[in-house]
């Protein structure tokens, strides 16, 4: 068991841990630490953000952006025949790239569920043409291929009657009632929880979205929560059903007691560049998870051009690592089922980066050296792996560096390095043709 993961258990079943509105006296599984350990160590994930919304072409929110009424936005269904879709296909792409899981939308805002559930016809199954569950055929390939399965669950409905209060989004929707029974919205979701943790296998994780919708915002700051979400009674759900299944909850706060991973949305961990709360103050001792978009978008939007390049993906991977977090990389397929093409380039190369340098990143905690946009590092056992980012200089001085050194040399073809320890640190010589453009790492060995 690794050191923070030993000290979390420790304090969990002293019960000295203390948050709000979770699981009660929430001790976890040894399934759950083991499923803990694997997480930290996988890394890297595919999100998918994937919904009748990918028809408009506009992204996930498209029935909040452009005020849809529900009897409007209910026709797309109708005509949603993913007949391109191909689960084999989708996990192999993911495992080529290097990716150990994937977390796919089981059913995001507008209150579609994208698989069979029996507590609604507003479903993949009962409402559209394809009549297929995407769901069951994505568990049973990744079961085939060893690639782990985790279902995004919003929290919050812009459909549903019963989700009320209204929170602070779909307030402008038409055709939406202004009465509704909250205990009743409870119900449904633990029944379609219930579903997804019985009807597909050994799932991996939930992963929750739209807490925040039912806070106060002031434009800079989350205030009180309007609603009880019944934690207690949802975690303790998940973790009846499948002790091992990990909890996330994306909700900008430090962990609540029950959750299993803390999750940072378009931020690495500790920083709060988009003002939703994720600060230093919340940065708790779960293992941790970055998300971010392979282009601009979640869902799919057919006028977002900002796909980013192979540097820019391969160093938010290793920013991630070096934060000792996991990056989920997020692709919103085509409404025919098909991801897009420039996508599956991007993911072929960041496959072949990670096939000659992942065990850089796989398996390791946040190194010694405090990651800064130039470098971060990373480290196994006695093995530092320092990552130098748009680093042009030939000298490279990492200060305050204490540890006593073995060897520097390139990881590429293990070339000894010229080094000097002095007051100020560690001073590394690297010859000018030896810098990487998109990072250039260097193997600490300690002794």
């Amino acid at each position: 068991m690794k050191p923070r993961y030993r000290f979390l258990a420790v304090l969990l079943l002293l019960g000295t841990v203390t948050f709000s509105q979770g699981q009660g006296n929430y001790t976890p599984s040894q399934s759950n630490i083991e499923a803990r350990e694997w997480f930290q160590d996988a890394k890297f994930g595919m999100f998918v953000h994937w919904g009748v919304y990918s028809i408009l072409g506009d992204g996930e929110w498209v029935m909040q952006t452009q005020n849809i009424p529900v009897k409007a936005y209910e026709k797309l269904p109708t005509f949603f025949n993913p007949i391109e879709y191909n689960a084999k296909e989708w996990v192999k792409m993911a495992k080529d790239a290097g990716m150990k899981y994937i977390t796919i939308t089981s059913r995001h805002h507008d209150g579609f569920s994208m698989f069979d559930t029996k507590v609604t016809d507003y479903d993949i199954v009962d409402g559209t043409p394809y009549g297929k569950d995407v769901l069951k055929d994505l568990a049973e390939a990744c079961r085939a291929e060893g690639v782990k399965l985790f279902f995004y669950y919003s929290l919050l409905d812009w459909r549903d009657d019963n989700y009320f209060p209204r929170g602070r989004t779909g307030a402008k929707i038409p055709g939406r009632s202004e009465t509704g029974e909250w205990g009743k919205y409870i119900d449904f979701m633990k029944a379609q929880l219930t579903e997804l943790l019985t009807n597909y296998g050994e799932i991996a994780g939930i992963w929750f979205d739209g807490h925040w919708d039912q806070k106060d915002w002031d434009g800079k700051k989350f205030g009180k929560l309007n609603v009880d979400w019944h934690y207690d009674e949802i975690y303790k759900l998940i973790h009846d059903l499948q002790p091992q299944c990990l909890i996330g909850n994306n909700h900008h706060l430090a962990p609540i007691e029950g959750e299993d991973f803390q999750m940072f949305e378009k931020d690495l961990p500790g920083k709060n560049t988009k003002g939703w709360g994720t600060d230093a103050s919340d940065v708790g001792n779960l293992p941790f998870e970055v998300c971010e978009t392979i282009n601009g978008s979640w869902g799919f939007n057919l006028q977002d051009r900002k796909h980013k390049s192979k540097k820019e993906l391969v160093q938010y991977i290793v920013k991630a690592a070096g934060y000792g977090s996991n990056l989920l990389l997020n692709v919103g397929p085509m409404p025919n089922g098909e991801i897009q093409e420039e996508h599956k380039e991007s993911l072929k190369e960041v496959g072949e980066w990670m096939r000659a340098n992942g065990s850089t990143i796989y398996g390791t905690e946040q190194g010694p050296i405090p990651p800064t946009d130039k470098m971060a590092s990373t480290q196994k056992d006695k093995t530092v792996f320092l990552h130098l980012l748009d680093v042009t200089e030939t000298e490279v001085l990492l200060k305050d560096f204490d540890r006593k050194v073995r060897a520097v040399r390139f990881y590429k073809d293990q070339t000894s390095l010229n080094y000097k320890k002095n007051k100020n640190g560690l001073l590394i010589k690297i010859p000018e043709d030896g810098l990487d453009p998109i990072d250039t790492i260097i193997e600490i060995t300690l002794k």
